[in-house]
């Protein structure tokens, strides 16, 4: 072989090793060797760059001595395990002191050594981030939308709103709402550290009545715009106490407050809490803002159902007077509305004497839950009373007329209702004339604690259904001391229960205050069955002859 081809043969022999360096000195990612020992043994360029030294002080030196922060680090387990196994490894992580970047490591062992190379894919984490958070912000949209919007119990949705908002958009939130009369008190709290949610839960219980009127809550409630300010400004305007050091435990940096602004005032604001190192991007603020813009319409909604209430109560008490006074006999009025927004509606009692002087009383429910439905309730409540009083008729032709007041008069209401007349027999005693057009029947107590259901299932057909529908009469004798109980299904009805079981514990009650005073036994009866306010409306009237309590007074006020 001459030397001519030899010169070739060498020259091709190198060649590939001249490409490969070449080209991993001018890849765009950092690319090195570390020998048995952890000894650099080759940096390229972009390496260079991204440890910030030249090859020249690396080449040689250990990798430990040269990066003494990443030792316990995931690179250094990564390394070992690469080494001992023999395996490749890949892993993402930010570099010790280079926190803002994310980066991808590969390593290769090999009998000699480990070459590692290293990629920088912050771009790309960076652009998985963005596009989760944004599918978190719209979720979060939605969800909030769905619990607004969707539950019967808004003020419930609303203190849970916090729950929402954290973590997504921030770290600790505080829901405020202010009521028509202008008072504002705090109805949720959260935050994502578990440890802090119970601070967070009692400063939300008492921030309000320290925070100074510069504050940025009392500033976003007066002006109505949102204020940003740092903890550390707040806690400059704060007095010394309890909730001054809830705030300091709690450590938050910054407080972004956002107005809950709806019909032209503020009804509320939502406090964010951002921890040192977190900040609200402008997406991030958006969505606050449209989640505060939702919540103010729900808190709108519930001042409307509010008022709503209010001018439906008024007007079914209005409509519902007191009972006349009867000397010897008793009689016990109650009514009591649902706890739900604008849920009052038709339920009516009524007590009265007719034109023979026999006392009629009468228990109705016009089907609905609305002013309509109380308005409707008046015009068939003055209905039944004017029949009653002028034909001094029995209760089941009292029933059968207002059925054709109904159908001629409004014939799209639907209404039940029991009456009942007392009567005397001839003989010195006393008996219950009655009638039931689908109403829950009537219950008579004894003196000595029977009581009995009369009539059993619900009466006949209930009103506005078919005026030209016989109406049944039931005729009962009524022992001296005995009460005589009518009441509206709200007593009885519980959505958990059902209608059989509510009215056994209601006779089991009636049966345990035998022999109370009326006024006790009414009272104890609403407490027993209700235990808190009603989920519908409820009105009872109760009477008893010939009243063994001689103290007790012979009528009292709806409104006990």
């Amino acid at each position: 072989m001459d030397e001519r081809e030899l010169r070739q043969r060498e020259g091709a022999g190198r060649r590939p090793d001249a490409d490969l360096v070449r080209f991993l000195e001018t890849m765009p990612a950092a690319f090195s060797f570390l020998d048995a020992r952890w000894r650099f043994r080759y940096v390229n360029a972009e390496a260079e760059r991204l440890m910030g030294r030249s090859r020249t002080q690396l080449v040689g030196q250990s990798l430990w001595d040269a990066f003494p922060d990443i030792v316990g680090s995931l690179f250094e387990t990564s390394y070992r395990t690469a080494t001992a196994t023999g395996h490749p490894l890949t892993f993402e992580t930010s570099f010790p002191g280079v926190p803002e970047g994310w980066f991808e490591v590969r390593m290769w062992p090999g009998s000699d050594g480990l070459a590692v190379y290293v990629l920088d894919v912050t771009d790309r984490r960076n652009a998985e981030d963005a596009a989760r958070r944004a599918t978190a912000r719209t979720g979060l949209l939605a969800r909030v939308s769905a619990e607004l919007s969707g539950q019967l119990d808004t003020l419930s949705a609303l203190g849970r709103l916090a729950e929402l908002v954290v973590p997504i958009l921030t770290d600790g939130c505080i829901v405020t709402l202010v009521d028509r009369e202008g008072r504002a008190r705090d109805v949720g709290s959260w935050h994502a550290d578990p440890a802090r949610r119970p601070l967070m839960n009692r400063y939300a219980q008492i921030r309000l009545d320290t925070l100074p009127g510069t504050s940025p809550v009392a500033q976003a409630l007066l002006a109505g715009t949102p204020v940003t300010e740092s903890v550390a400004a707040v806690l400059d305007l704060m007095g010394e106490g309890p909730a001054r050091d809830l705030l300091v435990a709690l450590a938050p940096a910054t407080a972004v407050v956002l107005p809950l602004t709806a019909e032209s005032r503020t009804v509320g604001v939502l406090t964010l809490y951002q921890d040192a190192g977190r900040v609200m991007t402008a997406e991030d603020v958006d969505t606050a803002r449209q989640v505060a813009a939702e919540a103010a319409r729900a808190i709108a909604r519930v001042h409307r159902q509010n008022q709503q209430a209010q001018l439906a109560e008024a007007l079914q008490r209005s409509l519902l007077t007191d009972p006349p006074a009867l000397g010897e006999t008793a009689v016990v009025v109650r009514y009591v509305p649902a706890a739900e927004a604008a849920r009052v509606g038709g339920d009516w009692y009524d007590a009265f004497l007719q034109r023979n002087g026999s006392l009629v009383v009468v228990i109705g429910d016009v089907v609905g839950h609305d002013t309509a439905a109380a308005a409707a309730m008046g015009q068939l409540r003055g209905l039944l009373r004017g029949i009653a009083y002028y034909s001094s008729a029995g209760p089941a032709e009292v029933l059968r007329g207002l059925d054709e007041a109904i159908a001629q008069m409004h014939d799209e209401t639907l209404a039940t209702a029991a009456v009942a007349r007392f009567e005397c027999d001839g003989a010195g005693g006393r008996i219950l004339r009655w009638a039931n057009a689908g109403h829950p029947p009537p219950i008579l107590l004894t003196a000595e604690g029977t009581a009995t259901v009369l009539g059993g299932d619900l009466g006949d057909l209930m009103l506005g259904v078919d005026p030209a529908a016989v109406r049944a009469e039931s005729v009962v004798p009524l022992p001296p001391g005995a009460v005589v109980l009518m009441y509206t299904d709200g007593l009885v009805e519980r959505r958990e229960s059902t209608l059989d079981a509510g009215t056994a514990a209601l006779v089991g009650h009636l049966r345990e205050l035998a022999g109370s005073p009326l006024d006790e036994l009414c009272d104890g009866l609403l407490r027993r069955m209700l235990r808190g306010t009603p989920q519908d409306d409820v009105a009872l009237v109760a009477v008893r002859l010939a009243d063994p309590h001689p103290d007790e007074s012979g009528s009292t006020s709806p409104h006990g």
